[in-house]
């Protein structure tokens, strides 16, 4: 017999996953929401609203295209921007915390 919850092997089902933790980094002086837009929209607005953001401080860009994924990155990489950290979002979608560095 076989009860639910229970693996194929006998073994306990997995742990749920550990909760979300505080983020590792200050807290976004600037928000910029580009939740269902396709990129290179975020990029976009990232690049248009970064210099609203004093030197040091951190933005962070809300988006659910999966392409934002390596573009932010590959971003501040080619703009010499420090890309921070990537959360994912209770919503879907990801968070891309990023600290300008001039």
């Amino acid at each position: 017999m076989r009860f639910r919850g229970r693996a194929k092997n006998g073994a306990a089902p997995a742990a749920p996953p550990p909760p979300v933790e505080a983020s590792p980094g200050p807290p976004p002086v600037l928000v910029i929401d580009a939740l269902g837009r396709k990129c290179p929209i975020p990029i976009i607005m990232l690049a248009e609203r970064i210099r609203e953001v004093p030197v040091g401080q951190v933005v962070a860009v809300l988006a659910d295209d999966a392409a934002a994924r390596t573009d932010v990155p590959a971003w501040c990489r080619m703009k010499s921007q420090d890309f921070v950290w990537e959360e994912t979002l209770q919503q879907g979608g990801w968070g891309f915390h990023i600290r300008r560095t001039y």
